[in-house]
């Protein structure tokens, strides 16, 4: 039998250091390749469709003379969809995570639905499309309406959510809820008054990461009717509709380069919109933070 040779300090600290250099240039590399991929697209993307940038792509509406084609439908139905969604998704998920974590009873339904949840985070963006096509557009007699995509995207962002408050809810030390009913509070009022206060800045992450993945949708969109060319603005939730990715995938299917650079310039405005959407978000989660440390 060979004995192993012993194995000194020295000798594991510096082949930890090494392993440990391994792992950080590998980290390294692979952030700088995911970043240089990121910038070549927004540069191609900036040198495509910048020219075409303007009031007038604005201001007008899709046409089948790219010159003359615009965003106006795409973008005022996508700004329609972010509110829609988020008035229907957020408040549901909001409270379903206050139930499951405040009020429910930790047994085999609570679990079950703690599994479904985690699954559905999943399932791909085309079989909630399929859904709303049966449910909001079929069953319940929405149509090919704005209020069935958003209530279509908001299942499709419920899990995500629901997650995300969760995890907020659980940062809240124990200590705020007993003191609480300490006091005389009842459960719901300790909620209100002394959890949510405290856990919903950490909720908007959440929040802000759902609805940018529901505005930047296609599939679902598509299969419950939305319309790829539209030449008026929406008038309410139950009008015709499209958005800004239908469009985009509207004009990259064509042959034409100029509606390829018409696509670059709407990539461009869709990526403003979701930026300004999350600054919003962000902005209104420090603010909160600010008023809670005071």
């Amino acid at each position: 039998m060979i004995a192993q040779p012993i194995q000194t300090p020295a000798g594991w600290r510096r082949r930890e250091r090494i392993r440990e250099s391994l792992f950080k240039v590998i980290g390294v590399s692979v952030l700088l390749f995911a970043m240089m991929a990121l910038t070549a697209l927004l540069v191609n993307i900036l040198l495509d469709g910048f020219q075409r940038l303007g009031f007038d792509f604005l201001n007008n509406y899709a046409s089948r003379r790219a010159a003359q084609a615009g965003v106006k439908a795409a973008l005022v139905g996508s700004l329609w969809m972010a509110v829609l969604t988020a008035m229907i998704a957020v408040p549901i998920g909001i409270g379903a995570a206050l139930y499951l974590e405040e009020f429910s009873r930790k047994g085999g339904w609570a679990r079950f639905i703690e599994i479904n949840i985690a699954n559905l985070a999943g399932v791909p963006s085309v079989i909630y499309g399929l859904l709303g096509l049966q449910v909001f557009v079929r069953v319940f007699g929405f149509g090919e309406s704005l209020l069935a995509g958003a209530c279509t995207l908001a299942l499709l962002v419920l899990p995500v959510i629901i997650t995300a408050a969760r995890e907020a809810l659980r940062t809240v030390p124990q200590n705020i809820r007993e003191g609480s009913l300490a006091l005389g509070a009842t459960g719901w009022q300790t909620v209100r008054f002394s959890v949510l206060p405290v856990a919903f800045p950490s909720m908007l992450t959440g929040v802000i990461l759902a609805l940018s993945r529901a505005v930047g949708e296609t599939a679902p969109l598509i299969v419950v009717g939305a319309a790829a060319y539209i030449a008026s603005l929406p008038s309410g939730a139950l009008s015709s509709y499209t958005v800004l990715p239908i469009q985009i995938y509207d004009w990259v299917s064509r042959p034409q380069h100029t509606f390829h650079q018409n696509a670059a310039a709407a990539i461009i405005v869709l990526l403003v919109m979701l930026l300004s959407l999350n600054a919003i978000a962000i902005w209104l989660r420090n603010r909160f933070q600010k008023r809670l440390a005071i």
